[in-house]
């Protein structure tokens, strides 16, 4: 097995804080593959994620399904990821793409941290990943379009944030909540009817849990529930504390709660039909 060497330093060089630039003058054929007119069968596609501010930080979520044309890609996809000790990162889109991008954001931060010493700000950080958004608009043009959430805990401020971008690179803060994929605006709807800045962070998973089973109720490629296969949206904390995944357990016993509740109608987005 050939195994490549490292890349070797002298003292007058200097590798430099961005891990992206590095790739792309060491290993330019290891960056994401150039733009092509067609390609002959369907990219599997992530669907619906939402970030939702509360009184102690900002509670991540995402559904599990990936969608290929009409058919189910995949039934147990991870949409939310941590992109370091304080901040995750949600995606939507071409799923191929935007797992390569959350995996080189990541090592992303990890290098730049090596290298300074400190770590990024937040706002720091929204801006490395609305860069890697920006790079991909050629593909983006085509149809293969990733569009990312990113949400984090600022110890500067002592508050969550939550970002979100276009397919251009540009990058915008929400005061309140995000969604993107294509059940957004139906788990935007439903989040906007309960949100307040004053929730706590239970509450705040109740009501993304809530949204994305609304998402689900009206739109095809958002997967819902699935009590067979014991599958639920996947949801993080993060707060003071950093980035918490929650576990399937914890989740399970919530989507049960929601579903079997005296609101049960209500707590799937649309009532029994």
């Amino acid at each position: 097995m050939h195994i490549s060497p490292l890349p070797q330093f002298v003292g007058t060089e200097d590798p430099g804080a961005s891990f992206l630039d590095l790739l792309h003058r060491m290993s330019p054929d290891a960056t994401p593959l150039p733009a092509v007119d067609t390609l002959p069968f369907d990219v599997a596609h992530a669907t619906t994620i939402v970030a939702i501010r509360c009184a102690t930080g900002v509670v991540m979520a995402g559904d599990r399904r990936a969608t290929a044309g009409h058919a189910i890609a995949g039934r147990r996809m991870e949409k939310v990821a941590p992109a370091d000790e304080w901040s995750g990162v949600a995606i939507a889109g071409a799923a191929g793409l935007a797992v390569e991008m959350v995996r080189l954001f990541q090592t992303q931060l990890e290098h730049y941290e090596k290298v300074q010493g400190n770590t990024l700000s937040l706002e720091g950080k929204a801006n490395q990943l609305a860069q890697m958004v920006r790079a991909n608009l050629a593909m983006a043009m085509q149809g293969f379009v990733v569009v990312p959430l990113f949400a984090g805990y600022d110890t500067r401020r002592e508050v969550g944030r939550v970002f979100t971008f276009d397919a251009t690179g540009g990058r915008y803060e929400e005061l309140d909540y995000a969604t993107s994929g294509s059940g957004s605006i139906h788990a935007r709807n439903w989040i906007k009817s309960a949100w307040s800045e004053t929730m706590s962070a239970d509450e705040a998973v109740d009501l993304a849990i809530r949204s994305l089973f609304a998402a689900a109720d009206e739109d095809a490629a958002t997967g819902g529930p699935d009590l067979v296969r014991r599958i639920y949206p996947t949801v993080a904390v993060i707060d003071a504390s950093g980035y918490q995944a929650l576990e399937d357990q914890a989740i399970e016993s919530r989507a049960q709660a929601l579903l079997n509740g005296p609101e049960r109608g209500a707590a799937i987005g649309g009532g029994a039909r």
